[in-house]
């Protein structure tokens, strides 16, 4: 199979721990876009906090896209004309912050290039330093969301998300999507709205089959696109597919 695209999950999969790229995955992934092959990006991370890493492997001379928010929004990386959005409702937003008072949770949202959170939990700390956006520190979570946003994240330690999402997949199955991103991350999105389904959105407007695809990911919510692929592949084994990629 000749494969046309391959579709990278950034943390813990494409950067090292220290957030880098090494120089022997970039020379890989640069020698297989010289020959044609797409590599888009696709994370949990808002839009602002992948677009370096985008620069550094020059996906906009090559013509290809960022997948950010999880899938919520498609991002042309050379026009950053969005292909694809998803937003979740203000009533929706207000309903969550509700569930995470009385799940004794915590919770935050992106308004325009901040991260909002009434209380400045550990997590929603670690997110900042993960994305590069800044925490804005509100003092009323419900009043400073008016507008849509693409995501809400949960966060606490593991063992009591996992007992939150089991309960919340039952109260909104079909209502909207909930997955994690990483252990202390619980991720809300529209219903519907996965890696998996903003790579089939992309692909069919690139008119790339979902056999000529290669998707790399570590986590929950890597999965969807893993199994959408042609060519699923779990962190671990991911260095195989860049020796791959090396003698292309």
């Amino acid at each position: 199979m000749d494969y046309k695209m391959i579709v990278l999950d950034l943390d813990d999969t494409l950067l090292r721990d220290d957030h880098s790229i090494s120089e022997r995955t970039k020379k890989a992934l640069m020698s297989a876009q010289q020959q044609g092959v797409k590599v888009v990006l696709a994370s949990g991370r808002p839009t602002y906090g992948m677009h370096s890493i985008a620069e550094e492997l020059s996906l906009k001379e090559y013509g290809s896209f960022i997948l950010s928010f999880n899938g919520a929004k498609i991002i042309d990386a050379k026009t950053k004309e969005e292909h694809f959005s998803s937003t979740l409702p203000p009533n929706i937003v207000h309903k969550l912050y509700d569930i995470s008072q009385s799940e004794g949770v915590g919770i935050h949202t992106y308004v325009e290039d901040w991260i909002i959170s009434e209380n400045e939990h550990p997590y929603t700390l670690r997110e900042g330093e993960i994305t590069g956006l800044p925490v804005k520190k509100v003092e009323s979570f419900v009043q400073s969301v008016t507008d849509p946003v693409v995501k809400v994240l949960m966060v606490e330690e593991p063992e009591k998300l996992i007992q939150v999402e089991e309960k919340l997949k039952k109260e909104f199955d079909g209502k909207l999507s909930i997955m994690r991103s990483k252990p202390y991350f619980l991720e809300f999105l529209e219903a519907g709205v996965t890696k998996g389904t903003s790579l089939d959105v992309l692909i069919k407007t690139m008119g790339i089959k979902r056999e000529e695809v290669i998707a790399v990911g570590d986590s929950y919510n890597d999965l969807a696109m893993i199994e959408f692929a042609g060519l699923g592949v779990a962190w671990g084994t991911h260095q195989m597919i860049l020796k791959r990629l090396l003698i292309m």
